[in-house]
């Protein structure tokens, strides 16, 4: 069973229709004994680092991913999920993040141009990075579409970069650390592709 955490934000209808069209069975919820319980967690999340932040500590959500990630559970954050994965916020000061995975999340608009409208929000192409393709894109190739929706993206992360993406700069597009992965883009959103990713991870 997948926990999707419901800490009050995020769109989870779609992430949720989603697991199940390709047969997972996957369960929105804040309870924390059914998140103990589960197979794998996934943390969504739109809006702002600080109030999602807040509400994961407020909660005790928060903690709870941090222990069954550090278990060895397979983890995915998405979008504002990804980004509260890392140790820190520059969104409109400094917020803490779970510190997953080591790093900042900095806003687009000090690496690119201009000309760049922000938020970055559209269809952009995967590159891969590491010796090897990750295992969690087993099923799709690189130069494949996938959907973003973000103003802000994970900085000095380099040791867990397996995906970038190019908006006027190289943008981190996926992280990984042992059992825990970031995505800034929707799988959900992002057709066949995102849901060869969803599949890939429903089989860690």
């Amino acid at each position: 069973m997948i926990a999707i955490v419901d800490y009050g934000v995020g769109n989870l209808f779609s992430l949720s229709s989603s697991l199940k069209l390709i047969g997972a069975n996957a369960v929105v919820t804040n309870d924390v004994e059914l998140i103990r319980k589960a197979d794998k967690i996934i943390l969504p999340g739109v809006g702002a680092f600080a109030d999602a932040a807040k509400k994961l500590v407020d909660t005790g959500l928060g903690q709870v991913v941090i222990d069954e990630a550090e278990k060895g559970k397979p983890l995915m954050g998405i979008c504002l999920g990804m980004q509260l994965l890392f140790e820190r916020s520059f969104e409109y000061g400094v917020h803490e993040g779970l510190g997953l995975i080591k790093g900042s999340v900095e806003p687009i608009s000090d690496f690119v141009a201009r000309k760049y409208k922000i938020p970055h929000i559209g269809w952009n192409a995967l590159t891969f990075k590491g010796k090897e393709k990750d295992r969690i894109f087993k099923y799709i190739d690189e130069g494949d579409f996938v959907y973003f929706v973000h103003s802000f993206c994970g900085t000095g992360c380099d040791d867990f970069l397996i995906a970038t993406t190019e908006y006027g700069a190289e943008i981190t597009a996926a992280v990984a650390n042992g059992n825990v992965y970031g995505m800034q883009f929707h799988p959900e959103k992002s057709g066949s592709v995102g849901m060869k990713i969803l599949k890939a991870f429903c089989e860690l």
